[in-house]
Protein backbone atom coordinates (compact mmCIF):
# COMPACT_ATOMS: atom_id res chain seq x y z
CA UNK A 1 0.00 0.00 0.00
CA UNK A 2 1.09 3.31 -1.02
CA UNK A 3 2.10 5.91 2.11
CA UNK A 4 -0.67 6.78 4.13
CA UNK A 5 -1.76 10.56 3.41
CA UNK A 6 -3.54 10.80 7.19
CA UNK A 7 -3.37 9.37 10.68
CA UNK A 8 -6.27 9.32 12.77
CA UNK A 9 -5.56 8.79 16.36
CA UNK A 10 -8.37 8.03 18.72
CA UNK A 11 -10.72 5.08 17.60
CA UNK A 12 -13.91 6.45 19.18
CA UNK A 13 -17.30 6.72 17.98
CA UNK A 14 -16.33 9.96 16.48
CA UNK A 15 -12.65 9.09 15.30
CA UNK A 16 -13.67 5.34 13.64
CA UNK A 17 -16.40 7.36 11.71
CA UNK A 18 -14.12 9.75 10.35
CA UNK A 19 -11.45 7.05 9.47
CA UNK A 20 -14.27 5.15 7.58
CA UNK A 21 -15.67 8.27 5.56
CA UNK A 22 -11.99 8.86 4.27
CA UNK A 23 -11.29 5.44 3.50
CA UNK A 24 -14.49 5.19 1.61
CA UNK A 25 -14.09 8.14 0.15
CA UNK A 26 -9.79 7.08 -1.79
CA UNK A 27 -8.25 8.14 1.31
CA UNK A 28 -5.10 6.41 2.72
CA UNK A 29 -5.37 6.40 6.25
CA UNK A 30 -3.07 5.14 9.28
CA UNK A 31 -5.07 4.29 12.77
CA UNK A 32 -3.85 3.73 16.59
CA UNK A 33 -5.64 4.25 19.25
CA UNK A 34 -4.54 4.10 23.05
CA UNK A 35 -5.95 0.30 23.57
CA UNK A 36 -4.33 -1.72 21.02
CA UNK A 37 -7.16 -4.13 20.87
CA UNK A 38 -9.75 -1.33 20.04
CA UNK A 39 -7.70 -0.77 16.75
CA UNK A 40 -8.15 -4.73 15.75
CA UNK A 41 -11.74 -4.37 16.32
CA UNK A 42 -11.69 -1.46 14.14
CA UNK A 43 -10.30 -3.51 11.33
CA UNK A 44 -12.55 -6.04 11.15
CA UNK A 45 -15.16 -3.36 11.54
CA UNK A 46 -14.02 -1.87 8.25
CA UNK A 47 -14.35 -4.81 6.15
CA UNK A 48 -13.49 -3.93 2.47
CA UNK A 49 -12.35 -0.43 3.41
CA UNK A 50 -9.62 -1.85 5.44
CA UNK A 51 -7.73 -2.37 2.17
CA UNK A 52 -6.85 1.63 2.13
CA UNK A 53 -6.68 1.67 6.09
CA UNK A 54 -3.16 0.71 8.18
CA UNK A 55 -3.48 -0.33 11.91
CA UNK A 56 -0.48 0.36 14.25
CA UNK A 57 -0.85 -0.93 18.01
CA UNK A 58 1.93 2.29 19.13
CA UNK A 59 1.38 6.01 19.11
CA UNK A 60 4.92 6.19 18.06
CA UNK A 61 4.93 3.62 14.76
CA UNK A 62 1.61 5.50 13.56
CA UNK A 63 3.71 8.93 13.96
CA UNK A 64 6.40 7.16 12.39
CA UNK A 65 4.24 5.14 9.27
CA UNK A 66 3.33 9.10 8.38
CA UNK A 67 5.10 10.53 5.24
CA UNK A 68 6.89 14.12 5.91
CA UNK A 69 4.92 16.56 6.06
CA UNK A 70 3.01 14.59 8.37
CA UNK A 71 -0.74 15.06 9.23
CA UNK A 72 -1.96 13.63 12.30
CA UNK A 73 -5.56 14.03 13.57
CA UNK A 74 -6.29 13.46 17.13
CA UNK A 75 -10.50 12.72 18.03
CA UNK A 76 -9.58 12.64 21.95
CA UNK A 77 -10.65 14.77 24.64
CA UNK A 78 -9.74 18.43 23.79
CA UNK A 79 -8.71 19.10 27.38
CA UNK A 80 -5.90 17.55 29.55
CA UNK A 81 -5.49 14.12 27.55
CA UNK A 82 -5.18 17.07 24.02
CA UNK A 83 -1.77 18.81 25.77
CA UNK A 84 -0.59 14.69 27.03
CA UNK A 85 -0.21 13.67 23.36
CA UNK A 86 1.62 17.35 22.67
CA UNK A 87 4.17 16.43 24.77
CA UNK A 88 4.39 13.16 23.50
CA UNK A 89 4.13 14.16 19.85
CA UNK A 90 6.27 17.10 19.38
CA UNK A 91 9.91 15.23 19.97
CA UNK A 92 8.43 12.88 17.17
CA UNK A 93 7.62 15.36 14.65
CA UNK A 94 9.72 17.75 12.39
CA UNK A 95 8.97 21.41 11.21
CA UNK A 96 6.16 21.81 8.71
CA UNK A 97 4.35 18.79 10.52
CA UNK A 98 0.29 18.96 11.36
CA UNK A 99 -1.64 18.17 14.21
CA UNK A 100 -5.47 18.46 14.00
CA UNK A 101 -7.63 18.41 17.23
CA UNK A 102 -11.13 17.52 15.78
CA UNK A 103 -13.25 17.46 18.80
CA UNK A 104 -15.09 20.61 20.64
CA UNK A 105 -12.22 21.81 22.33
CA UNK A 106 -12.20 25.50 23.96
CA UNK A 107 -11.06 27.88 21.28
CA UNK A 108 -8.72 29.34 23.81
CA UNK A 109 -6.52 26.13 24.72
CA UNK A 110 -6.59 25.81 20.51
CA UNK A 111 -4.77 29.77 20.44
CA UNK A 112 -2.28 28.46 23.42
CA UNK A 113 -1.62 25.55 21.48
CA UNK A 114 -0.93 26.76 18.04
CA UNK A 115 1.57 28.88 20.10
CA UNK A 116 3.25 26.22 21.78
CA UNK A 117 3.33 24.43 18.67
CA UNK A 118 4.83 27.36 15.98
CA UNK A 119 8.29 27.39 18.57
CA UNK A 120 8.96 24.26 17.21
CA UNK A 121 8.38 24.47 13.52
CA UNK A 122 5.26 23.04 13.72
CA UNK A 123 1.01 23.97 12.88
CA UNK A 124 -2.06 23.03 15.11
CA UNK A 125 -5.18 23.17 13.47
CA UNK A 126 -8.32 23.42 15.10
CA UNK A 127 -11.25 21.78 13.18
CA UNK A 128 -15.23 21.71 14.38
CA UNK A 129 -16.83 18.55 12.93
CA UNK A 130 -20.54 18.58 13.21
CA UNK A 131 -23.35 16.24 12.73
CA UNK A 132 -22.91 13.56 15.03
CA UNK A 133 -22.11 9.78 14.16
CA UNK A 134 -23.70 9.90 11.21
CA UNK A 135 -22.39 12.90 9.58
CA UNK A 136 -19.04 12.19 10.72
CA UNK A 137 -19.34 8.82 8.61
CA UNK A 138 -21.43 9.84 5.75
CA UNK A 139 -20.34 13.59 5.60
CA UNK A 140 -20.45 16.68 7.96
CA UNK A 141 -20.07 19.82 7.75
CA UNK A 142 -16.60 20.93 8.71
CA UNK A 143 -15.36 24.51 10.72
CA UNK A 144 -10.91 24.59 9.90
CA UNK A 145 -8.46 27.06 12.09
CA UNK A 146 -5.63 27.54 11.81
CA UNK A 147 -2.03 28.58 8.85
CA UNK A 148 -3.49 28.91 5.55
CA UNK A 149 -0.18 26.62 4.81
CA UNK A 150 -2.10 23.86 6.81
CA UNK A 151 -5.09 24.30 5.40
CA UNK A 152 -3.84 23.98 1.40
CA UNK A 153 -2.39 20.30 2.64
CA UNK A 154 -5.79 19.50 4.59
CA UNK A 155 -8.01 21.04 1.77
CA UNK A 156 -7.81 17.65 -0.66
CA UNK A 157 -8.59 15.13 2.55
CA UNK A 158 -11.68 17.20 4.04
CA UNK A 159 -13.74 18.54 1.08
CA UNK A 160 -13.83 14.89 0.16
CA UNK A 161 -15.39 13.79 3.25
CA UNK A 162 -17.55 17.01 3.70
CA UNK A 163 -21.32 17.06 3.43
CA UNK A 164 -22.04 18.78 0.10
CA UNK A 165 -24.81 21.04 -0.85
CA UNK A 166 -25.65 21.30 -4.19
CA UNK A 167 -22.28 19.71 -5.02
CA UNK A 168 -20.41 21.80 -2.91
CA UNK A 169 -18.37 20.94 0.14
CA UNK A 170 -19.18 22.12 2.82
CA UNK A 171 -16.25 22.53 4.65
CA UNK A 172 -13.99 25.73 5.05
CA UNK A 173 -11.04 27.63 5.98
CA UNK A 174 -12.55 30.32 8.36
CA UNK A 175 -9.39 31.71 9.62
CA UNK A 176 -6.32 31.33 11.99
CA UNK A 177 -5.67 29.47 15.64
CA UNK A 178 -8.80 28.96 17.08
CA UNK A 179 -11.36 30.39 14.71
CA UNK A 180 -12.83 26.99 13.53
CA UNK A 181 -13.32 25.42 17.14
CA UNK A 182 -15.04 29.57 18.21
CA UNK A 183 -17.27 29.45 14.90
CA UNK A 184 -18.51 25.26 16.14
CA UNK A 185 -18.81 27.12 19.75
CA UNK A 186 -21.24 29.27 18.21
CA UNK A 187 -22.88 26.50 16.07
CA UNK A 188 -23.86 24.34 19.29
CA UNK A 189 -25.02 27.89 21.19
CA UNK A 190 -27.76 28.17 17.78
CA UNK A 191 -28.04 24.67 18.34
CA UNK A 192 -28.91 24.87 22.04
CA UNK A 193 -31.76 27.73 21.37
CA UNK A 194 -33.17 26.14 18.39
CA UNK A 195 -33.79 22.54 21.16
CA UNK A 196 -35.23 24.66 23.47
CA UNK A 197 -37.56 26.49 20.90
CA UNK A 198 -39.01 23.56 19.73
CA UNK A 199 -39.35 21.97 23.46
CA UNK A 200 -41.26 25.32 24.08
CA UNK A 201 -43.76 25.24 20.74
CA UNK A 202 -44.57 21.15 22.07
CA UNK A 203 -45.66 21.85 25.49
CA UNK A 204 -47.75 24.81 23.93
CA UNK A 205 -49.41 22.25 21.78
CA UNK A 206 -49.45 19.46 24.10
CA UNK A 207 -50.83 21.60 26.68
CA UNK A 208 -51.86 24.24 25.73
CA UNK A 209 -53.98 23.09 23.06
CA UNK A 210 -54.22 19.65 24.40
CA UNK A 211 -52.92 17.53 21.41
CA UNK A 212 -51.82 14.19 21.20
CA UNK A 213 -48.21 13.31 20.89
CA UNK A 214 -49.07 11.98 16.99
CA UNK A 215 -50.23 15.27 16.19
CA UNK A 216 -47.70 16.93 17.28
CA UNK A 217 -45.68 14.67 15.26
CA UNK A 218 -47.28 15.20 11.71
CA UNK A 219 -47.15 18.80 12.48
CA UNK A 220 -43.58 19.17 12.80
CA UNK A 221 -42.96 16.81 9.61
CA UNK A 222 -46.05 19.29 8.35
CA UNK A 223 -43.73 21.85 9.23
CA UNK A 224 -40.31 20.27 7.74
CA UNK A 225 -41.85 20.37 4.31
CA UNK A 226 -41.68 24.10 4.11
CA UNK A 227 -39.94 27.44 4.70
CA UNK A 228 -39.53 25.71 8.95
CA UNK A 229 -37.66 22.72 6.77
CA UNK A 230 -34.25 21.66 9.04
CA UNK A 231 -33.00 18.68 10.57
CA UNK A 232 -34.27 19.89 14.23
CA UNK A 233 -37.60 19.88 12.99
CA UNK A 234 -37.48 16.81 11.21
CA UNK A 235 -36.62 14.40 13.50
CA UNK A 236 -38.75 15.77 16.23
CA UNK A 237 -41.54 14.70 13.83
CA UNK A 238 -39.87 11.21 14.11
CA UNK A 239 -39.08 11.19 17.55
CA UNK A 240 -42.64 12.05 18.22
CA UNK A 241 -43.97 9.59 16.36
CA UNK A 242 -42.33 6.34 18.78
CA UNK A 243 -43.76 4.81 21.17
CA UNK A 244 -42.75 2.61 24.44
CA UNK A 245 -43.13 -1.04 23.81
CA UNK A 246 -42.97 -1.41 27.89
CA UNK A 247 -45.99 0.75 28.54
CA UNK A 248 -47.20 1.97 24.67
CA UNK A 249 -46.84 5.46 25.74
CA UNK A 250 -45.32 7.65 23.60
CA UNK A 251 -41.47 7.40 23.79
CA UNK A 252 -41.27 10.75 24.84
CA UNK A 253 -43.75 10.83 27.88
CA UNK A 254 -41.48 7.82 29.75
CA UNK A 255 -38.30 10.29 29.15
CA UNK A 256 -36.97 11.67 32.62
CA UNK A 257 -36.92 15.59 31.80
CA UNK A 258 -33.51 16.59 33.12
CA UNK A 259 -31.64 17.67 30.08
CA UNK A 260 -27.71 17.01 29.88
CA UNK A 261 -24.78 19.14 28.28
CA UNK A 262 -21.22 18.92 27.50
CA UNK A 263 -20.29 22.63 27.92
CA UNK A 264 -20.23 23.91 24.36
CA UNK A 265 -23.50 25.90 25.07
CA UNK A 266 -22.39 27.61 27.89
CA UNK A 267 -18.93 28.29 26.47
CA UNK A 268 -21.32 30.48 23.47
CA UNK A 269 -22.31 32.85 26.53
CA UNK A 270 -19.16 32.93 28.49
CA UNK A 271 -17.55 34.03 25.26
CA UNK A 272 -20.52 36.49 24.31
CA UNK A 273 -20.57 38.01 27.63
CA UNK A 274 -16.74 38.79 27.52
CA UNK A 275 -17.01 40.18 23.78
CA UNK A 276 -19.97 42.72 25.17
CA UNK A 277 -22.64 40.84 23.21
CA UNK A 278 -25.81 39.14 24.77
CA UNK A 279 -27.03 35.91 23.16
CA UNK A 280 -30.19 36.25 25.45
CA UNK A 281 -31.63 33.02 23.81
CA UNK A 282 -29.07 30.72 23.75
CA UNK A 283 -28.54 32.14 27.75
CA UNK A 284 -32.41 31.17 28.20
CA UNK A 285 -31.86 28.09 26.44
CA UNK A 286 -28.71 27.06 28.88
CA UNK A 287 -30.58 28.15 31.59
CA UNK A 288 -34.05 25.69 30.69
CA UNK A 289 -31.67 22.96 30.88
CA UNK A 290 -29.96 24.07 34.02
CA UNK A 291 -33.79 24.73 35.61
CA UNK A 292 -34.44 21.19 33.99
CA UNK A 293 -31.71 19.56 36.37
CA UNK A 294 -33.07 20.44 39.58
CA UNK A 295 -36.25 17.42 39.09
CA UNK A 296 -36.74 17.24 42.99
CA UNK A 297 -36.50 21.33 43.22
CA UNK A 298 -39.14 21.51 40.93
CA UNK A 299 -41.29 19.03 42.66
CA UNK A 300 -41.10 20.96 45.99
CA UNK A 301 -41.68 24.19 44.62
CA UNK A 302 -44.70 23.08 42.37
CA UNK A 303 -45.61 21.26 45.78
CA UNK A 304 -45.93 24.85 47.34
CA UNK A 305 -47.23 27.04 44.78
CA UNK A 306 -49.26 24.71 42.27
CA UNK A 307 -48.31 23.67 38.93
CA UNK A 308 -51.66 24.17 37.12
CA UNK A 309 -51.17 25.73 33.56
CA UNK A 310 -54.42 26.98 31.47
CA UNK A 311 -55.06 25.60 28.06
CA UNK A 312 -54.93 28.05 25.36
CA UNK A 313 -56.27 29.02 22.37
CA UNK A 314 -54.05 30.68 19.12
CA UNK A 315 -54.12 30.07 15.82
CA UNK A 316 -52.24 27.64 13.90
CA UNK A 317 -51.90 29.95 11.11
CA UNK A 318 -50.01 32.22 13.27
CA UNK A 319 -47.89 29.82 14.70
CA UNK A 320 -45.33 29.09 11.47
CA UNK A 321 -44.27 33.02 11.03
CA UNK A 322 -44.11 33.40 14.66
CA UNK A 323 -41.13 31.09 14.64
CA UNK A 324 -39.51 32.00 11.56
CA UNK A 325 -38.99 35.32 13.19
CA UNK A 326 -37.40 33.62 16.37
CA UNK A 327 -35.65 31.41 14.42
CA UNK A 328 -34.34 34.01 12.60
CA UNK A 329 -33.49 35.48 15.30
CA UNK A 330 -31.44 32.75 16.77
CA UNK A 331 -28.85 32.73 13.96
CA UNK A 332 -28.70 36.90 14.31
CA UNK A 333 -27.75 36.71 17.69
CA UNK A 334 -24.76 34.16 17.21
CA UNK A 335 -23.67 35.88 14.20
CA UNK A 336 -23.30 38.96 15.98
CA UNK A 337 -21.04 36.98 18.60
CA UNK A 338 -19.04 35.73 15.51
CA UNK A 339 -18.66 39.52 14.44
CA UNK A 340 -17.54 40.78 17.40
CA UNK A 341 -15.28 37.42 17.85
CA UNK A 342 -13.61 38.65 14.22
CA UNK A 343 -13.09 41.84 15.60
CA UNK A 344 -11.10 41.26 18.40
CA UNK A 345 -9.09 38.09 17.02
CA UNK A 346 -8.70 39.78 13.52
CA UNK A 347 -10.27 36.36 12.10
CA UNK A 348 -12.16 38.21 9.44
CA UNK A 349 -14.87 35.65 9.20
CA UNK A 350 -16.58 35.25 6.26
CA UNK A 351 -20.32 34.82 7.66
CA UNK A 352 -21.85 34.14 4.19
CA UNK A 353 -19.07 31.11 3.66
CA UNK A 354 -20.17 29.91 7.79
CA UNK A 355 -23.97 30.10 6.57
CA UNK A 356 -23.03 28.17 3.20
CA UNK A 357 -21.36 25.54 5.19
CA UNK A 358 -24.00 24.96 8.07
CA UNK A 359 -26.80 24.19 5.07
CA UNK A 360 -25.70 20.65 5.37
CA UNK A 361 -24.03 17.72 7.49
CA UNK A 362 -24.21 19.89 10.79
CA UNK A 363 -26.98 19.74 13.24
CA UNK A 364 -28.55 23.45 13.04
CA UNK A 365 -28.67 22.75 9.13
CA UNK A 366 -31.84 24.54 8.00
CA UNK A 367 -33.61 26.31 4.55
CA UNK A 368 -33.70 29.20 6.05
CA UNK A 369 -29.54 29.44 5.70
CA UNK A 370 -29.65 29.59 1.98
CA UNK A 371 -31.46 33.05 2.67
CA UNK A 372 -28.99 34.03 5.76
CA UNK A 373 -25.64 33.23 3.06
CA UNK A 374 -27.71 35.27 0.47
CA UNK A 375 -28.51 37.97 3.39
CA UNK A 376 -24.54 38.07 4.44
CA UNK A 377 -23.76 38.16 0.65
CA UNK A 378 -24.93 41.51 -0.05
CA UNK A 379 -23.91 45.34 1.89
CA UNK A 380 -25.85 45.27 5.36
CA UNK A 381 -26.23 47.71 7.42
CA UNK A 382 -23.77 47.48 10.38
CA UNK A 383 -23.58 43.93 9.19
CA UNK A 384 -26.37 43.31 11.33
CA UNK A 385 -29.06 40.15 9.93
CA UNK A 386 -32.12 41.86 10.78
CA UNK A 387 -31.64 44.66 8.53
CA UNK A 388 -31.05 42.49 5.34
CA UNK A 389 -34.77 43.16 3.13
CA UNK A 390 -35.85 39.11 2.80
CA UNK A 391 -35.25 38.77 6.69
CA UNK A 392 -36.60 42.21 7.46
CA UNK A 393 -39.68 41.02 6.10
CA UNK A 394 -39.54 37.92 8.18
CA UNK A 395 -39.64 39.93 11.32
CA UNK A 396 -42.29 42.23 10.22
CA UNK A 397 -44.48 39.25 9.65
CA UNK A 398 -43.99 37.27 12.61
CA UNK A 399 -43.24 39.31 15.46
CA UNK A 400 -47.04 40.45 15.78
CA UNK A 401 -47.52 36.98 15.69
CA UNK A 402 -45.16 36.23 17.89
CA UNK A 403 -45.98 38.26 20.52
CA UNK A 404 -49.79 37.20 20.57
CA UNK A 405 -48.65 33.17 21.54
CA UNK A 406 -46.14 34.64 23.82
CA UNK A 407 -48.47 36.59 25.59
CA UNK A 408 -51.02 34.02 26.20
CA UNK A 409 -48.79 31.71 27.07
CA UNK A 410 -47.40 33.47 29.80
CA UNK A 411 -50.99 34.36 30.63
CA UNK A 412 -51.52 30.69 31.33
CA UNK A 413 -48.64 29.73 33.08
CA UNK A 414 -46.40 28.63 30.36
CA UNK A 415 -42.62 28.77 30.56
CA UNK A 416 -41.08 30.19 27.40
CA UNK A 417 -37.93 31.49 28.17
CA UNK A 418 -36.28 31.39 24.50
CA UNK A 419 -39.28 32.51 23.12
CA UNK A 420 -40.02 35.73 25.65
CA UNK A 421 -36.41 36.14 25.63
CA UNK A 422 -36.38 36.85 21.43
CA UNK A 423 -39.49 39.43 21.70
CA UNK A 424 -37.76 40.93 24.53
CA UNK A 425 -34.15 41.35 22.34
CA UNK A 426 -36.01 42.44 19.35
CA UNK A 427 -37.99 45.33 21.38
CA UNK A 428 -34.18 46.76 23.11
CA UNK A 429 -32.73 46.55 19.48
CA UNK A 430 -35.77 48.66 18.08
CA UNK A 431 -35.69 51.33 20.59
CA UNK A 432 -33.16 54.49 19.69
CA UNK A 433 -33.91 55.37 22.89
CA UNK A 434 -33.44 53.59 25.36
CA UNK A 435 -33.08 53.20 29.28
CA UNK A 436 -29.71 53.32 29.96
CA UNK A 437 -29.66 56.84 30.63
CA UNK A 438 -30.80 56.01 33.90
CA UNK A 439 -28.59 53.36 34.77
CA UNK A 440 -25.61 55.51 33.88
CA UNK A 441 -27.15 58.38 36.17
CA UNK A 442 -26.93 55.65 38.72
CA UNK A 443 -23.54 54.95 38.19
CA UNK A 444 -22.33 58.47 38.24
CA UNK A 445 -24.20 58.76 41.03
CA UNK A 446 -22.99 55.91 43.60
CA UNK A 447 -19.49 55.94 41.80
CA UNK A 448 -18.60 59.13 40.02
CA UNK A 449 -17.70 57.19 36.50
CA UNK A 450 -19.59 59.92 34.58
CA UNK A 451 -21.27 59.84 31.64
CA UNK A 452 -21.94 61.10 27.64
CA UNK A 453 -24.48 63.69 26.78
CA UNK A 454 -26.28 63.77 24.08
CA UNK A 455 -26.55 67.45 23.28
CA UNK A 456 -22.11 67.27 23.18
CA UNK A 457 -21.31 69.65 26.53
CA UNK A 458 -18.29 69.12 27.81
CA UNK A 459 -19.81 68.23 31.22
CA UNK A 460 -19.33 64.32 32.61
CA UNK A 461 -20.89 64.42 35.59
CA UNK A 462 -24.41 65.08 36.95
CA UNK A 463 -25.35 68.16 39.31
CA UNK A 464 -25.40 65.60 42.63
CA UNK A 465 -21.61 66.29 42.38
CA UNK A 466 -21.94 70.23 42.81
Amino acid sequence: MADPQIGVYGLGTMGSALALNMAENGIRVAVSNRSPDAVTAFLTEAGPLADTITGYTTFEALVAALPVPRVLLAMIPSTGPMDSLLDKVIPLLAPGDTVIDAGNADFHDTRRRTRRLEQHGLHFVGIGVSGGEAGARHGPSIMVGGAEESWKQLRPILQPIAAKYDNVPCVAHLGADGAGHFVKTVHNGIEYADMQLIAEVFDLLRNGLCWPTTQIAQQFTTWNDGPLGSYLFEITGKVLGYSDSHTGQAMVDVIRDAAGQKGTGRWTVIEAVKLGQSATMIEAAIAARSWSSEKETRKSVAEAFGSQRKTIEFDMDDLEPALMAARVMEYAQGFRILEAASQTYDWELDHKRIAEIWRAGCIIRAKMLDDIADAFGSDLPHHQLLMAPYIEQIVKTGVPRLRKIVSMAIAAGFPVPVLSSALSWFDTMRQPRGTAGLIQAQRDFFGHHGFDRIDGIDEHHGPWWE
